[in-house]
């Protein structure tokens, strides 16, 4: 099969489009023909070498975890699914033409393939550091880094929880954000004074690493009260870092069902070739994504 691996840290250029043996599923797996991968920060920061409490890298390393596709192999003390399934979750090395899922829902009726690979790690995401928060139905919840994947899939499920949201952008997602339910503002210059003219702020999260954990530390009043998913530097703050948590069943089910009661709708901002991964790897690490981006197989 054609997978895409990198043999050594570093950057885009060290990925590479290869031919590979065909992975199977275990038992408790399941394996896809995979239609789509989803493109999520957390793959180059691993391809990069940073440490994110993520399972250790041995080289040479397939890349992604979320895929969405076509069940073809159910391993021993799997119930539930059955080849020909259609569905989209969380595993290893999903930037393939094959994958072994840990965890999976099915595919929720009138979702593509691209719509639902962008979905799995995501969800999983929000609903973490949303916990990790404390942030309270009725409370306010700063989102720093607010138009990409996460912050898309935290403002749904905030709004969805009576949580208010204040999100920082750029000048060009600030209409997006207000379509998600938040209170818009740009970052840049001046932007804790304009977040103050806001309200008091609850919680915090910082899903962009763009180095601003003192300014959120200072309008929460408490570093407790703030997570990044981004910034390797958090503890310094005495900010809990949120790595990789893996794979949690219960959060694409979550997931299925906001879907499916239309409360959660994650736009496709960019689709990629397979042999395009390092593409779409500099468009990610470039940042100002309005949604997610995904591989299309």
């Amino acid at each position: 099969m054609k997978k895409v691996s990198f043999e050594e840290f570093g950057g885009p250029d060290v990925l590479r489009l290869i031919d590979a043996e065909e992975p199977h599923a275990g038992p408790g797996r399941i394996r896809v023909a995979v239609r789509a991968a989803g493109v999520n920060p957390v793959d180059w920061r691993i391809r990069e070498g940073q440490v994110l409490g993520a399972h250790p890298i041995t080289l040479p390393s397939g890349v992604g975890i979320d895929a969405a596709g076509i069940v073809d192999e159910v391993g021993e003390g799997v119930e539930g699914v059955v080849i020909g399934d259609r569905v989209f979750g969380e595993g290893v090395d999903t930037y393939a033409e094959f994958a072994v899922l840990s965890a999976w829902a099915p595919m929720p009726e009138g979702l593509t393939f691209e719509e639902a690979a962008g979905y799995p790690s995501v969800v999983e995401t929000a609903l973490r550091i949303i916990r990790e928060s404390g942030v309270r139905p009725g409370q306010t919840l700063l989102v720093s880094g607010a138009s990409g994947g996460v912050g898309s899939a935290v403002l749904h499920i905030a709004r969805e929880r009576g949580i208010r949201v204040i999100g920082t952008a750029g000048a060009a997602n600030q209409d997006y954000l207000r379509t998600l339910g938040a209170v818009a503002t740009t970052y840049g210059e001046g932007w804790v004074e304009r977040v103050r003219l806001l309200g008091p702020v609850d919680a915090a999260l910082d899903l962009a690493g763009s180095g601003v954990l003192r300014e959120l530390v200072a309008l929460t009043g408490d570093p407790g009260k703030v997570v990044s998913i981004a910034d390797l530097a958090a503890p310094e703050f005495g900010v809990r870092f949120s790595g990789v948590a893996g794979s949690v069943p219960e959060a694409l089910a979550v997931a299925a069902e906001l879907i499916a009661r239309g409360e959660l709708h994650i736009p496709v901002e960019k689709a990629y070739a397979l042999a395009d991964a390092a593409a779409a790897h500099i468009d990610s690490q470039a940042g100002h994504t309005r949604g997610r981006r995904v591989l299309v197989i």
